[in-house]
């Protein structure tokens, strides 16, 4: 597959995509990866590392012009390759578009992904790479302008499918993005789970892991767990009651704290001012990852409840994500581990109802909906 790899800078992308590279290299499979950026600064040996998007809009044009001509030659013969590019730039020159129609074209891809973080994160990578002030809301509103642009890049090729993909910081990331550009025919799946009420309740935790973790080994899935700003929110409403006007972040997704940052030091307002956006864009993007999916696999767990009572683990927004899926005319399959039964709004919208994750996976095998993995069965 052709495949056009986008994302706001501070993703550290070109790390990422080597990562997955490399993985495919242990698969078997050759990737041919083109850094943009890279090839950019080689036309361009007078310009320090971190400056090229100083330059004057005319010479950043040509240059990006001349390193796509470039890509468009180099890639001619191969069978995979993922192009690590920008769709847009929001710079000191305010916002600018970083491709050319024409050329893109000419690539012929036939795969587009918008490659996502934590914002945090993303923020913290960008002023430690680059000299600019620019806030979480900045960072926040350029995310949402990479993910639109680069869907309007592939809608202009016809044919051509457009993803979004969490960076995370788990293996199974590098996993979905080797499977999407070298295993286009298998199953794509958006595992469903709650997340926000759940996180003070490690046994729980652990079995929405397991189940994650299954479902990753057999198909690509689109976790909404690869990025958690939830968290984030929490702490920064927390600090509020505390009096704080900053706080100690450690990046975390469900169930896995990261490992290789330190703690990020937080500005409590600036966390604040972008409630609101933490809040659509994970509404959207939950969504967004739902429609790119074949069908969505929910766990639903059961939870300690007053009085001794066990109550069913099912969230809004599993409810929700449940009925988006199912008004998509996707397949909707449920893991109903509460002893007390499913609702009909849960049975009626579902396309089969299963009592374990080794039950689902039984019947997903006998249909046939294991594909290919990879030579080595990761």
């Amino acid at each position: 597959m052709r495949t056009i790899v986008t994302g706001q800078i501070g993703l550290d992308k070109k790390s990422y995509l080597a990562e997955v590279a490399q993985f495919a290299g242990d698969q078997g499979e050759e990737i041919g990866l083109f850094n943009v950026g890279d090839m950019m600064y080689a036309e361009a040996p007078d310009i320090r590392p971190g400056r090229i998007l100083d330059l004057p809009l005319l010479r950043l044009n040509s240059l990006r012009r001349a390193a796509f001509k470039d890509v468009i030659a180099d890639s001619r013969d191969m069978d995979n390759i993922i192009v690590n590019t920008h769709a847009t730039f929001r710079w000191r020159h305010g916002l600018f578009s970083a491709f050319d129609f024409d050329q893109i074209q000419k690539l012929e891809p036939s795969v587009f992904i918008c490659l996502v973080d934590n914002i945090e994160v993303v923020h913290a990578r960008l002023h430690d790479e680059h000299d600019i002030d620019a806030t979480l809301k900045d960072c926040m509103v350029w995310r949402e302008e990479e993910i639109l642009a680069t869907e309007l890049m592939s809608q202009a090729i016809p044919g051509s499918q457009f993803y979004i993909v969490s960076r995370g910081r788990h293996a199974s990331t590098t996993r979905t993005m080797f499977r999407l550009v070298c295993r286009p025919d298998m199953k794509r799946v958006y595992p469903s789970f709650p997340m926000s009420h759940v996180v003070d309740m490690p046994d729980v935790l652990a079995e929405i892991d397991a189940f994650r973790a299954a479902l990753a080994d057999h198909f690509i899935t689109f976790d909404p767990g690869d990025v958690d700003e939830k968290l984030l929110l929490d702490r920064a409403l927390a600090a509020v009651k505390d009096g704080k006007d900053f706080f100690d972040h450690m990046p975390h997704q469900l169930g896995g704290v990261q490992s290789d940052m330190e703690p990020i030091r937080m500005r409590t307002r600036e966390v604040l001012d972008i409630a609101g956006d933490i809040d659509g864009q994970i509404y959207m993007r939950d969504f967004k990852l739902i429609d790119q999916a074949d069908m969505i696999v929910s766990y639903v767990p059961e939870l300690p409840g007053e009085g001794g009572k066990s109550i069913p683990g099912l969230s809004s927004g599993v409810e929700r994500e449940l009925q988006h899926a199912w008004e998509g005319a996707k397949e909707v399959y449920v893991v109903w581990k509460p002893s007390k039964a499913p609702s009909p709004f849960i049975t009626e919208t579902a396309t089969k109802v299963f009592t374990s994750v080794e039950e689902a996976l039984g019947y997903f095998e006998a249909e046939g909906m294991f594909g290919q993995t990879n030579l080595f069965g990761h």
